[in-house]
Parts: C-alpha cells; sequence; structure tokens
C-alpha cells in the first residue's frame, strides 16, 4: 500500500495537486510564505507555539527573543545556541510550512529589517547592529553586542512593570529568590543588594532538604522571584507552580518572553541574551537587577538613606 501510493507521488503530482487541493507547501511556491499576509515571522510563530514539540518550543523561543541571531546564523549555531539538535531546527521549519531553515531565516531577516527601518536606522549610517559591523577583534565584538543587548531589554521592559516588582520587593514580608545553576548567582547578587538595604531575602538555588523546606514555608504573604535562561529549570518550574498554587507574588526574570515560567508569574522582566560567544550574555541581566534594586532604594529614599551611609563607611 505504501509502495503503491509513494509510486503514484512520483507519477502523478500534478493530478494529486488539482483533485485532492493544494499541496501543504503549496504557500512556499514562488515568492509566497506560510506566514499570513500581514504577520510577522514572530507572531506567526508565538500564535502556533502550542502546537510545536517540547525541542521544537525551544527553537521558538530563541528565534522570537534572538532574531537578529536567527537571522544571520547557519542552523548548526542556531541548535546549539537554543540547545537542541540542528534537524530539530529543521523540522520545526518545515512545522511552519518552510521548505526548510533557509526559508525560514529569510523571514527572519525580512522582519530584523523592517524593524531595523522602523527605529530609523539606515546601512552605513553607523546605527546598525554591532553583531554586523564590529568585527575588529572578538573582544570588541562582544562587548558590542552587549550593548546593544542593554538597548534592547530596557526599550522592551516596561516601566510600570519595574515600578510595580520593586513595590512587592519593598512591601513583601518575605522574598524568595530561586535560580539553578548560573541563575544562582544573580539570585544572590540581588539578594545581597537588597541586604543593604536591610531587606532580608532567601535563595533556593538546589533540590536540597534545606532550600525545599524554603519553599514548603512559602505562602501569601511571600513574594517569589523565578530566574532562568533559556528553558526554565525544573526546581524553578516547580518553585513557581507552587507559588501560584499557595497564591503567592511571582515574578519572572527571564530571556524568553514565551515559556511556561512567564505564563505562570504576575510579572515578566525580559533581558536580552544575545552573543557571539559560544554562551549567552548575561550583561543586560546584571544591569537589569542592579537598576531593580536601585528602584526598590528610590521608592522611600530617605528610609534606607541611613543604612546605606553605614554601609559606604565601612
Amino acid at each position: 500500500m505504501v509502495a503503491s501510493n509513494h509510486g503514484a507521488m512520483k507519477t502523478s503530482t500534478r493530478t494529486s495537486s488539482s483533485t485532492n487541493g493544494p499541496r501543504p507547501d503549496a504557500a512556499l511556491d514562488g515568492d509566497e510564505q506560510p506566514i499570513p499576509k500581514g504577520m510577522t515571522l514572530s507572531t506567526y510563530i508565538r500564535d502556533r507555539f502550542e502546537e510545536f514539540s517540547r525541542s521544537q518550543k525551544d527553537v521558538a523561543r530563541y528565534i522570537v527573543d534572538h532574531l537578529e541571531e536567527a537571522a544571520f546564523q547557519t542552523a548548526e549555531e542556531l541548535a546549539r545556541r537554543a540547545d537542541t539538535s540542528s534537524s530539530t531546527v529543521v523540522r520545526f521549519s518545515q512545522a511552519l510550512g518552510f521548505d526548510g531553515f533557509p526559508e525560514l531565516q529569510e523571514a527572519a531577516r525580512d522582519e530584523y529589517k523592517r524593524r531595523t527601518h522602523a527605529a530609523g536606522g539606515a546601512p552605513g549610517d553607523g546605527s546598525e547592529s554591532a553583531l554586523l559591523t564590529l568585527g575588529n577583534s572578538e573582544f570588541e565584538t562582544a562587548l558590542a553586542t552587549d550593548l546593544v543587548n542593554l538597548d534592547e531589554s530596557a526599550r522592551r521592559l516596561e516601566l510600570d512593570e519595574i515600578q510595580a516588582v520593586a513595590g512587592l520587593i519593598a512591601r513583601t514580608e518575605r522574598v524568595v529568590m530561586v535560580g539553578v545553576d548560573q541563575m544562582a548567582f544573580f539570585a544572590s547578587y540581588l539578594r545581597h543588594l537588597l541586604a543593604l538595604l536591610d531587606l532580608r531575602a532567601e535563595v533556593v538555588a538546589s533540590a536540597s532538604q534545606e532550600a525545599l523546606a524554603r519553599l514548603a514555608r512559602i505562602d501569601e504573604d511571600t513574594l517569589v522571584i523565578a530566574f532562568c535562561s533559556g528553558r526554565p529549570h525544573a526546581l524553578v518550574l516547580r518553585a513557581a507552580k507552587l507559588a501560584r498554587k499557595r497564591e503567592c507574588a511571582t515574578v519572572a526574570v527571564s530571556d524568553a518572553s514565551i515559556s511556561e515560567l512567564t505564563k505562570l508569574s504576575d510579572h515578566c522582566l525580559y533581558y536580552s541574551s544575545n552573543s557571539p560567544s559560544y554562551t549567552r550574555s548575561h550583561a543586560a541581566l546584571l544591569s537589569l537587577i542592579q537598576a531593580l534594586a536601585y528602584a526598590v532604594y528610590s521608592s522611600d529614599e530617605a528610609a534606607y538613606q541611613e543604612r546605606i551611609r553605614a554601609y559606604k563607611l565601612k
């Protein structure tokens, strides 16, 4: 049965197309794309996000939040940064309706060019992305890319959201921050900055008995701040789900604008982590943490001034 159908495809492709309706990839004929008219690649991916497999969702997140890299990297480079395989990148492209990754990449480039023009940039005027124009050395490129990350993070963060989170931190009796692996460092750094303001916070960085006991004690008077880079760690998701169940206020600090963690959180603070290197950049995350702590301080500067003065005299 399979052999006869395969043969029929070889000898009568045109006939089957005309009698059974358009092929699934018909939208790709000529210059057409599977993306509906007036919709960008990022929007199209967001709309179809729940249809993808777990590994394809990793690719989807990375493309949406790192469009510039997706537009100019190879499938292998994109796969490495999304923590998946190049074959998954190709399958994801086909799941969207493209013939393969080159066609998806062309759509990413089109959207990137539109964004650049909308922002007032024009080729040759010095406003292009550092990823594309600064390449005198790897060192310079890495630093210039972080400037782009800071700009992207600042543009996508809403002031009202920052102020809301700063207010929660200032007035909540108990703050629990959850971050695993490299994110544990950033959770600990925010705890340090808050300690200077005499605000106590706890960090959960592993599934140890002591850490799980801290999570077990959260209640409606607790603020849970979850950190993640890429796909959320299982412990981070566990904490977010428990917080939701116990009606805690929750904040996600993430470089993925579409993920299970952001869906579970009341507030989301996004940071851009583009990097030409072999790992994601966390320069924007560090700046975000410092800015958040400063927002807390500024919310009641008089109350925190004496504590800060005492610290500076040490």
